[in-house]
C-alpha cells in the first residue's frame, strides 16, 4: 500500500506516520508539502509501474500555493487521476469545508485530532475501512 501525504505541518506528518506504525500497518508514504507537489507527484507517478503507485491520498486543505480544493479540482477533473481514493484529513471543522470537499469528489472528510494520542484511534479508523474492507479501484487501466 502507497499513500500519499499531502501535509506542510512536519509534526502533524510525523504524528500520522506513527498512528499507522503503531497499528502494526506499515504503508509507504510519499509527502509533498503542497498542492503544486502533490499534482506535480500524482502526474507523474499514479500509473507508473517502475517507480510508486499512489493507492490512496490523505489530503490536507489548507495548503501553500495550491490549496487542497484546487487539488481535489484537479483529480476530479483528470481521466488519469479520477479514480484515485482522496481522503481529507484537515484541522478544519467549517460545514462549507466539508461541504465543498464532497462536492469536489472527496472520499471522506476526517477532521484531524487535538490530541497527539487520538491519532492512533484515526489511523485505526483508516486502516480498518480504507485498508481491510473497502475495495479500492484501479486507478491505472
Amino acid at each position: 500500500m502507497s499513500i500519499l501525504l499531502v501535509e506542510d505541518n512536519p509534526g502533524d506528518v510525523r504524528l500520522i506516520q506513527e498512528a499507522f506504525r503503531a497499528t502494526g500497518f506499515e504503508p509507504t508514504f510519499h509527502t509533498v508539502v503542497d498542492g503544486d507537489a502533490a499534482l506535480e507527484f500524482l502526474r507523474e507517478h499514479v500509473c507508473e509501474t517502475a517507480g510508486p503507485s499512489i493507492d490512496l491520498v490523505l489530503l490536507d486543505l489548507n495548503l501553500p500555493r495550491t490549496d487542497g480544493f484546487a487539488v481535489l479540482e484537479a483529480i476530479k477533473d483528470e481521466q488519469e487521476l479520477m479514480a484515485l481514493p482522496v481522503i481529507v484529513l484537515t484541522s478544519s471543522k467549517a460545514t462549507e469545508d466539508i461541504r465543498k470537499s464532497y462536492e469536489l469528489c472527496a472520499n471522506a472528510y476526517l477532521t484531524k485530532p487535538s490530541d497527539p494520542a487520538e491519532f492512533a484511534a484515526l489511523g485505526r479508523a483508516v486502516e480498518a475501512f480504507w485498508i481491510d474492507e473497502a475495495t479500492l479501484p484501479s486507478v491505472c487501466s
